[in-house]
């Protein structure tokens, strides 16, 4: 892989492209103040510092009962805050807090490639539904997966000179609250064809799929032949779309082939088959088809599947006794 296919994939790279087939989107260039704040490690986490006053966990529930049991010692909370300051950010600050006005008053946010979606669990509401400055910076630093953004983005590029992109950018995207799991799908791109569609939420089996599979297959190789094909750059990627109640299709996000991009309900080496000539769609059919993901609180795009792996081994096992059982099912 090389570096320009993983930049082609960067947010602020495609949406101006594909702006009217995606979810509104306000893109913001970040200091590098800020990106070094994201980073550091070094002391405890602490909030910025606000120009507005307002709270990162407005939804929190305080109990003075608890709050007076709790007990610090004198002058260790003013020790604290000196030995530590707070930083500040005004200006990005100003610019997201218009951002979100203009978006409806609440977002979804991510940087170049990665959302924080690891870090849902410290939301208020257990999302990445953001309404202010501080509750993104809340997100976004306590996120392991966005330290690939920031420190790893090119580690897996052949012609690799750095660690990572010389900027980075906030990408505030309209909080979308009616979408359906089940109408995510990541389409897989190969030599410029589409070679295979998944259900993008693994971890549920919907029985719509299943009486709308051709359908929706047909809707998003039409939407590829006509929105997408020509005007993506790479040869091999995937990209991520959802289909709504009016049949239209959103994209998503687009991701490098391979690499860190999971393929779902395929195998790598399945898309890669030369002797693919049709568009296959997969979806989960079956209770017994889940796969692990959202059900052990780690989004699947997460979890170590590597060969050898805790997951390898548990999946490899769950195919055994899904074929074992359909055997006896045949043979009964």
């Amino acid at each position: 892989m090389k570096r320009e296919e993983v930049d082609m994939c960067q947010i602020q790279e495609w949406y101006p492209k594909f702006k009217s087939s995606s979810f509104k989107t306000k893109i913001l260039q970040l200091p590098e103040t800020f990106v070094e704040y994201l980073i550091d490690d070094t002391g405890p986490f602490v909030l910025p510092a606000l120009v507005v006053d307002e709270d990162a966990l407005p939804n929190r529930v305080r109990n003075p009962a608890d709050e007076d049991d709790f007990e610090v010692s004198e002058g260790s909370e003013d020790d604290e805050s000196e030995r530590f300051p707070p930083p500040a950010f005004p200006d990005l600050e100003m610019k997201v807090r218009e951002s979100i006005e203009s978006l409806g008053g609440a977002v979804f946010p991510k940087l170049n490639w990665s959302s924080p979606k690891d870090a849902a669990w410290i939301s208020p509401n257990g999302s990445l539904r953001c309404t202010s400055f501080s509750e993104i910076a809340l997100l976004l630093h306590s996120s392991d997966s966005l330290t690939h953004d920031l420190c790893h983005a090119y580690d897996s590029c052949s012609d690799k000179t750095a660690s990572r992109p010389e900027n980075f950018f906030l990408a505030l995207r309209k909080w979308q609250a009616a979408l359906r799991p089940e109408m995510e799908f990541r389409c897989f791109v190969r030599t410029r064809r589409l070679v295979g569609i998944s259900q993008r939420e693994v971890t549920t089996f919907y029985p719509v799929l299943l009486d709308r599979k051709d359908e929706l297959r047909e809707l998003m190789e039409e939407f590829f032949d006509g929105r997408v094909k020509e005007a993506f750059p790479s040869e091999n990627y995937a990209f991520d779309v959802y289909v709504t109640k009016e049949g239209w299709v959103k994209i998503i996000d687009f991701n490098t082939w391979g690499a860190s991009t999971l393929p779902l309900l395929f195998s790598w080496e399945e898309l890669e088959a030369e002797e693919r000539e049709a568009v296959e769609m997969r979806v989960v059919d079956s209770r017994c088809g889940v796969r692990p993901g959202l059900k052990t609180a780690v989004p699947y795009d997460y979890v170590d599947t590597a060969p050898g792996s805790g997951w390898d081994q548990f999946m490899r096992k769950a195919d055994e006794e899904l074929r074992r059982q359909k055997g006896e099912s045949a043979g009964a």
